[in-house]
């Protein structure tokens, strides 16, 4: 099997079966980077997804300066371009925020969380191939949200009716990314990843957990969340 190329395909059913998908107020934009940033996400997986992996560590959704700016989870801009060395055209989303504007690799801010993750990555991996020779990154929701204000709301908030359909294709793209690395545990990135992949995977082999989210909105992730996530990791057997 062609790892890479069942990976891709599972993305691009993933983003044509949300395509049409409707999402009401306070939500006004919707942001697919599996749609306008393909590209960057294709490079990705073809350079870093093309063996089986032991372990999946799972975000929730894209961040409005990470995989929204890069097609790469938790891609912080200087992080994908500069460590993984992964650089293609970004297209943009329509209609396009204006307050939240896709730039692509020129995008000047940082995504605080893809910066902590894939920093502390590379300090103790030192290259991309020594992480991806076992580890993948990748994200449950493909979609963003954002209300009026610009604000992001998180797919946890959205009310069941939308939230329901939009999280069955999202169980089925795990469940099929999971069969594809042939991996053996899914890690979710904070608990909406954690408790999703735990439901998603359900009866299969595959075991799941949790490490604290990066995110700047968590005081102990402030402390030094790669400290913090590093002792999570040691506990459940992943880090020495």
């Amino acid at each position: 099997m062609d790892i890479a190329a069942e990976v891709l395909r599972a993305a691009q059913e993933l983003r044509d079966e949300v395509a049409p998908l409707r999402f009401l107020g306070p939500v006004t934009h919707v942001y697919n980077p599996l749609a306008y940033a393909f590209a960057p996400y294709a490079a990705y997986v073809r350079r870093f997804g093309a063996t089986a992996k032991k372990v999946v560590f799972l975000g929730m959704n894209p961040g409005p300066y990470g995989m929204v700016q890069t097609g790469v989870p938790f891609g912080e801009v200087a992080a994908v371009a500069g460590w993984l060395k992964i650089s293609a055209p970004v297209g943009k989303p329509v209609p396009e925020h204006p307050r939240r504007r896709v730039d692509g690799f020129s995008c000047r801010r940082s995504e605080v969380s893809g910066r902590r993750l894939w920093g502390a990555i590379a300090e103790r991996f030192g290259s991309p191939e020594n992480f991806f020779a076992r580890y993948f990154v990748a994200n449950y929701c493909p979609l963003a949200f954002l209300e009026a204000s610009g604000r992001n709301r998180t797919p946890d908030k959205l009310p069941a009716d939308e939230r329901d359909p939009l999280f069955a294709a999202c169980d089925r793209h795990l469940r099929r990314l999971v069969v594809a690395l042939q991996a053996e545990r899914v890690i979710g990135v904070g608990a909406f990843a954690a408790a999703r992949a735990a439901s998603a995977l359900s009866g299969t082999a595959a075991r799941t957990g949790r490490v604290l989210h990066p995110s700047p909105a968590s005081p102990k992730a402030n402390r030094d969340w790669a400290a913090a996530a590093a002792a999570e990791l040691r506990a459940i057997g992943l880090c020495s």
